[in-house]
């Protein structure tokens, strides 16, 4: 059974604009996804920044709450299998929430295209 559906569109110029992908990245990545993050360079890592935060406030959204405790960015981690499917790795706040709410799948969804980065998420029960 569906427990929520979540989807966030985010336009890279906005992350490409930013003072610094370094701090911003630091805010929103885990410390799994600032290693992956640290092998991309300049367009490659604005894109891979523009997905995970769409990605992360899609998923948000499937939680109904959007970004607020227990709701964090950071606990929020979307790595890739061997293929590239984007997968949901609960941690912290998050992950005890996921647990309490008896949410027991995942889907995550990632694209991009030259002026957007588009994310969908459905949690299940």
């Amino acid at each position: 059974m569906i427990f929520g559906i979540g989807t966030d569109m985010v336009k890279i110029s906005r992350i490409k604009e930013m003072k610094s992908l370094s701090t911003f990245a630091e805010k929103i990545l885990s410390p799994e996804e600032l290693k992956i993050a640290s092998s991309h360079k300049d367009e490659k890592l604005i894109k891979f920044l523009a997905k995970q935060f769409a990605g992360k406030e899609a998923i948000s959204k499937a939680f109904g709450t959007g970004l607020r405790k227990p709701i964090l960015l950071k606990d929020i981690e979307i790595l890739r299998d061997e293929n590239g499917k984007p997968l949901f790795n609960p941690l912290g706040g998050v992950k005890k929430t996921i647990i309490d709410l008896g949410i027991t799948k995942s889907h995550v969804s990632l694209a991009d295209e030259n002026d957007y980065s588009i994310a969908f998420a459905i949690l299940e029960l």
